[in-house]
């Protein structure tokens, strides 16, 4: 079992509400627009993290993280990217690839719009966990944490973090 905290839209900050849950999870995935990478090194200095950069990220985010990050872990089949688009609306990259691997898990960020979507055409749960940091239209910040167990997703909770 894996205890996963999903976060996104940092761009370029972290605090200690967002470090006190990355404390507490055995990995941390952060699904772009990261900004500063001392939000990664930071959070790395806590727990393990995968990543992959996103629109505002530049070329060193985009060096030391992928486009699109996809992996196995307890199990359950995943796909990071940060723009995905939804269920019924995927980015024609996105489509194109899904139609040929389809993940059981399929994860992005990029609208600040937190959205947790059972993909009955794919057969896979879509999440996106909104937005972490201050900058942009959301009013509440948004993680999310679930566990993977035995290639099942369980246990999943947004977490609210006030914007200040």
């Amino acid at each position: 079992m894996k205890k996963i905290l999903l976060l996104s839209d940092t761009h370029s900050y972290i605090d200690d509400q967002i470090l006190k849950f990355v404390k507490q999870a055995d990995e941390v995935w952060h699904a772009g627009d990261i900004g500063n990478l001392k939000v990664t090194d930071t959070i790395k200095s806590f727990k393990p993290l995968r990543a992959v950069y996103g629109n505002i990220d530049d070329a060193e985010a985009r060096a030391e993280f992928p486009l699109d990050n996809t992996f196995e872990l307890e199990g359950v089949s995943v796909w990071m990217t940060h723009i995905g688009g939804y269920p019924g609306k995927y980015k024609p990259r996105v489509y194109g690839e899904l139609q040929k691997h389809t993940p059981k898990l399929f994860i992005c960020g990029h609208s600040h719009i937190l959205k947790v979507q059972f993909d009955k055409h794919f057969n896979l749960l879509h999440i996106n966990p909104g937005a972490a940091g201050k900058h942009g239209f959301h009013k509440v910040r948004t993680m999310i944490r679930f566990e993977l167990r035995a290639g099942g997703i369980e246990n999943m909770e947004v977490i609210e973090l006030a914007k200040n």
